[in-house]
């Protein structure tokens, strides 16, 4: 019989066919138990699994915190690169969403049920979901622990864990979210009711709201307002158009905010900017905004008929409160290579980083190969080769049937992927908007296929075209 040690706690395995958990290991015969099994359980675990407490930790090579757009797909490159490199993915939800297909969804375009599959269903074969809440970094051990206590080993991180959404930042607001005309795009149980909203919208006031913190997917406020604006035109709706914004533009790249200039213009709507929403009273439909005159903060209250809101964002708490953060309280990563600037075996994709690019789901597709590189370089003790250029792209969908395609990188360098002027909102891409993108998603990013990238450098007249949204 093989004679165990007391102080050793082996985790449930499989070896041979065999389910073995620690108090079946030591009932088998010897011979029953190939000894290279045992001689890998005692590798992977002596040391690691004193059973002190009930904490349990567990070894990877490499360990992803978030099963989003960058976990999964960047875990499906990975193991298109390396078929036998272990991989686990730190994961709280059971559901995956398309969120992109929510803005449609708010304006009537998009089934919602399209938008969400189960995370297992996701994953590349032979990697590991671990169920859990990542909570903590320990660096120097490399080790990441969780909300239950458990701890997740690893050689390399990659943190994939999105941004935070503030909703309660807002007075008032998460009270008379769903109720009282008051909705928002960035939740997928409420993208519906801005379409009811919409749908059933007979005149009146409209207020569209963006915050002065980054956000995923910045040209999603406006994107509401447009297809908004759209369908009460189609209907003969009469109605008074805000976009109130924390910023200073209607967009952060001047080439392209010339252009959403036009669009805006085009729907007789009005921009209010360096306003931040701060309060909502839902009952009585009023929207208190905040600004400043001459360094004095002064509030602004505003009745509406419908509001749609996006919430202040952030780095995820447990990240912010972390020494893996800079002072903003992102994932400090370096802009280039998006490896750690203080911890050489730790990288970051998406949201949550450092990086200053526009939270996007195609930055996240422009990163991918980025860190799949740099990672697998790093495993083998190699220099680092990949380069992000901070390409980002926003199909802004400028009436149902029109998108601009807005592309850059760094800098606000426009990078359009075709030679077509990217500020005319064109039907080709609401179709890349509604069917190609979607497919896309799914069955290419997600699957770690790589697509090539064909966006560069393209110059344009400072004049702008014409513009029909």
């Amino acid at each position: 019989m093989l004679a165990w040690p007391p102080n050793i706690r082996i985790q449930t395995r499989i070896f041979g066919g065999l389910l073995l958990q620690e108090t079946d290991i030591c009932r088998y015969p010897e011979s029953s138990i190939p000894m290279v099994a045992v001689i890998v359980v005692i590798d992977k675990h002596i040391g690691m699994q004193m059973n002190t407490d009930r904490e349990q930790t567990a070894r990877y090579t490499v360990v992803i915190i978030g099963a989003g757009t960058g976990g999964i797909a960047v875990a499906a490159s990975l193991r298109r690169a390396n078929p036998g490199l272990e991989i686990a993915l730190i994961e709280p939800s059971d559901s995956h969403y398309y969120q992109p297909g929510w803005t449609l969804v708010g304006g009537g375009q998009y089934n919602i049920n399209a938008t969400r599959r189960d995370t297992a269903s996701l994953l590349p074969p032979s990697t590991v979901l671990i169920n859990g809440q990542a909570t903590s970094f320990m660096p120097e051990n490399k080790l990441v622990g969780l909300q239950d206590g458990r701890r997740i080993a690893y050689e390399v991180l990659i943190v994939a864990a999105g941004i935070q959404l503030n909703w309660n930042a807002i007075e008032g607001l998460s009270e008379t979210l769903g109720h009282n005309g008051v909705t928002s795009n960035y939740r997928r149980d409420l993208a519906p009711y801005t379409w009811r909203c919409v749908n059933e919208f007979k005149g009146g006031t409209a207020i569209f709201t963006q915050p002065g913190t980054p956000i995923k997917c910045a040209g999603a406020p406006q994107k509401a307002l447009y297809l908004s604006a759209d369908y009460f035109r189609r209907q003969g709706i009469k109605a008074e158009l805000y976009f109130y914004s924390a910023a200073g533009a209607v967009f952060g790249v001047p080439f392209y905010a010339k252009a959403l200039d036009e669009v805006m213009a085009a729907y007789g709507a009005n921009t209010v900017f360096n306003r931040e929403l701060v309060a909502v009273d839902g009952p009585n439909k009023t929207a208190t905004f905040e600004h400043k005159v001459d360094g004095e903060t002064q509030r602004e209250h505003v009745r509406f008929d419908l509001l749609h809101v996006v919430p202040p964002q952030g780095a995820p708490d447990f990240i912010r409160s972390s020494t893996l953060a800079n002072e903003a309280g992102w994932l400090e990563v370096d802009a280039a290579t998006l490896q750690h600037v203080r911890h050489a075996n730790i990288f970051g994709i998406g949201d949550c980083t450092s990086a200053p690019n526009s939270k996007t789901a195609a930055a996240v597709k422009a990163q991918v190969p980025v860190v799949v590189k740099n990672v697998l370089s790093h495993l083998k003790a190699a220099p680092l080769q990949a380069r992000y250029d901070g390409y980002a792209a926003c199909p802004l969908t400028t009436s149902a049937g029109k998108v601009l395609l807005a592309e850059f990188s760094y800098g606000g360098v426009v990078t359009p992927s075709l030679p077509l002027d990217p500020r005319q909102p064109r039907r080709l891409y609401w179709s890349l908007k509604k069917t190609w993108l979607p497919y896309f998603y799914w069955h290419l990013l997600l699957k770690g296929r790589a697509v090539p990238a064909i966006q560069k450098k393209r110059d344009f007249p400072d004049q702008l075209p014409s513009i029909e949204p």
